[in-house]
Order: C-alpha cells, then structure tokens, then sequence
C-alpha cells in the first residue's frame, strides 16, 4: 500500500507543475515547432502543383478561363432570374452571352492575323534593310556578331511569316482549345445556378471560405470588366492615332494593345514594338519618337491613372507580385498564363489567406496597404510637423 501512494508534486520554479515518476507524467518542455520543416514541405508541395499545373496546361488553362468568363458573365444570370426568367433560360442567356463575345473577338483575331499576313510581304525588302543597319548599329557599340545574328532574327520577315502562318493553321490546337472552352462554359452556366444556394450551405460551417470566394468573384470580375472597357478604350486611341501618324496596319496594332492590355507590366512594351518597327521602315526616328509619345501618354492615363481608381482594392496585389505573377504563369501555363496571371493569384491568395483566419497578418505583405497608407499618411505629418517645430526653434 505504502509503495502505490504517489509522490507529492515537486515544483520547478515558474515552470508548470508536474509529478516525478508517476504514470501521468507530463513534460515539462513544449514540443519544438518544426516552422523550418512545414516551410520546405510547403514550397515542394507548390513545386509539384506547378509541374502537374504545367503537365495539363492546355486543359487547365482554357478550363480556368471558362470560369473566369462564368464569373464575369454571372450578374446577367442574376438579372434575368431577378426579372422572372426560369434558370434554364438565365443558362441559355449566359451561354449565348459568353459564345457571341468568344465568336466576336475569334474573328476579330484571325481577320488581323490574316491581314498581318497580307501586310508584312509589302515591306519585307525595307526591313531587311533596316535589320542590316541595325545590326550594322550593334556591332558599332560593341556587341559580339553572334548576338547581332540572333537579335537581327527577330525581325526576319520568313521567320515571323512562318511563325503567323503557323499559328493561323494550327487549325488542330484552335479546335481542341474550342472544344474545350465551349464545353466548360455551357457546364459552368449550368452549374452557376446552384452557386447562391451552394454559398448559403457553406457559409454557417466555413463562414470565412465563403465570405474569401464571394469577394474573390467580386474582384476577378471587377478586374477583369474594367481591363476590357479599358483595354477597348487604349486600343481605340491607339488605332486612332497610328492612322493618323500613317502607321500600317493600325487596326492591326490598336487589337495589339487591346489583348496585351490583360498582361500587366509587360503588355505594354509587347505592344509598342511593331508600331515601332513599322513607324521606322516609313518615316525614321521622328515616327518612332511619335509613337513612343503617343503609347507612353496612353499606356500612362489608363494603366497607371485610371485604371487603378476604378478597380479600387479588387486587386490589392503589390506591383512586385503582380509582375513576378506574369511570369510565373507565363511560364507554367504559356501564353494564356500570362494573360490570365490576376486571376490566378488572386486564387491562390483565396485559398492560402483569404480564407485562412491565421494567414492575415501576410495580407499587407502582398499588396493590401490601405493600414501601411494610414500609417505613413500620420507619420509623415508629424514628420512634416517636427521640421516646422525645428525651424521656428531656429
């Protein structure tokens, strides 16, 4: 009996209390947090999801697209159901919806591509000759024959033919990528009818992924609505004024700047080279300045004035991420990753932060600085103060 009677409790200073050599025993020392660990499993995890990503691209991309275009699309759903439509005719008008924009802007692309390919014949003599005087330029300032070669490349007429004439005749890809879309957005407008209700049944139990997935509709719509007004907008003025400075093919770059418009940071300079390439072959430096003005002054008043007011804290992604975004997913996904970068990162922020109660504190890391604004807006006016206290002490 009197060797089964516990030991008394024996302190060890501000610690916890614990009992020695009892079968309760508890350890007196927390179990170290592996954060070390988790991180790496973390990025191998992410390292796998982008190779899986880019294993299937060309059926996630196109896929994700339709969604994107389903969530764009989806107030015409709710208006028609608001004004007494059944949901099997809200489907159809979203379907019929998003098929005509696809159809017009299909067309839209294959008729410039095929005047691409009527116009660029017209000039191939003097752009070999502007290529040989720009290479004969680079070797000037120092650059090896080697890199001249490949630079001159770029611009030779039977390379960017081939490389049109073969994109216009991968009949094969559009078909399959046609295919693709058209199927997911009939499903997804199908299955959008449900969305309210689905949201209404997660939210008592996931209160915060419900209230992260609308917001994240929310913003990929706004962003993706006010960046196609824009882009119409920018490309217009641009159309406009390259007819008006005589560049060929000004229809033809005013739809350029129009699709490059979806690519943040880069969009831009992919879309001034051709006006500049052709503005050189007819009329020299002075045309070239002309554009470079004319693209500098547009890209400035839509892309950095007004469309950052009108899409407001939809984004909230820091300038560095979004161009690191474009990359990433142009180079995960091609092309289409590039143009479809915001919305992606915007999901990945969705289902890492957004909807992680414990992941806010990342939230200004990535680009929301409305609490960072307030705070260096009330430093910097006692800064401001301070000096005019120095001065008048002076």
């Amino acid at each position: 009996m009197w060797l089964n009677r516990r030991k008394p409790p024996v302190e060890t200073g501000p610690g916890p209390v614990f009992e020695v050599g009892g079968p309760q025993e508890v350890d007196a020392m927390p179990t170290p947090v592996h954060r070390t660990a988790y991180l790496m499993m973390g990025l191998a995890g992410a390292v796998v999801v982008a190779f899986g990503l880019s294993a299937i691209a060309e059926i996630f991309v196109w896929s994700f697209f339709a969604l994107v275009l389903t969530i764009c699309i989806y107030p015409l759903r709710a208006w028609l159901e608001g004004h007494g439509a059944k949901r099997g005719v809200a489907t159809c008008g979203v379907v019929f919806a998003v098929v005509l924009l696809l159809a017009v802007f299909v067309s839209a692309l294959f008729v410039s591509f095929a005047q691409f390919l009527t116009l660029l014949p017209q000039y191939t003599d003097e752009l070999r000759s502007w290529t040989s005087d720009l290479g004969a330029w680079l070797t000037s300032i120092g650059f090896g024959q080697h890199q001249v070669d490949e630079i001159s490349s770029w611009f030779d007429p039977d390379k960017v033919l081939g490389f049109v004439g073969e994109i216009v005749g991968g009949a094969s890809g559009f078909v399959t990528a046609a295919v693709i879309l058209l199927t997911m957005v009939m499903l997804m407008g199908m299955d959008s009818s449900f969305a309210r209700t689905l949201v209404r049944g997660i939210h008592p139990s996931r209160p915060r992924l419900a209230s992260a997935g609308i917001a994240y509709t929310i913003g990929v719509r706004r962003y993706m609505v006010v960046t196609t007004l824009l882009g119409v907008a920018q490309g217009t003025v641009n159309w406009i004024a390259l007819m008006l400075l005589g560049i060929p093919g000004a229809a033809l770059w005013g739809l350029l700047a129009f699709l490059c418009s979806f690519i943040p940071n880069i969009g831009y300079f992919i879309a001034i080279v051709p006006p500049i390439v052709f503005g050189a072959l007819i009329g020299g430096w002075p045309l070239v300045i002309a554009v470079i003005v004319v693209y500098g002054i547009v890209n400035a008043v839509i892309q950095s004035l007004i469309q950052p007011r009108v899409v407001g804290n939809a984004v909230q992604l820091s300038q560095s991420l979004t161009f690191f975004s474009v990359l990433f997913w142009a180079v995960v996904l091609g092309p289409m990753g590039a143009v479809l970068a915001i919305p992606l990162t915007l999901l990945v922020r969705m289902l890492l932060v957004d909807s992680n109660p414990d992941m806010t504190w990342v939230r200004p890391a990535l680009g929301d600085l409305d609490e960072a604004r307030r705070i260096m807006e009330v430093e910097d006016v006692a800064a401001k103060a301070e000096r005019r206290r120095r001065r008048a002490a002076t």
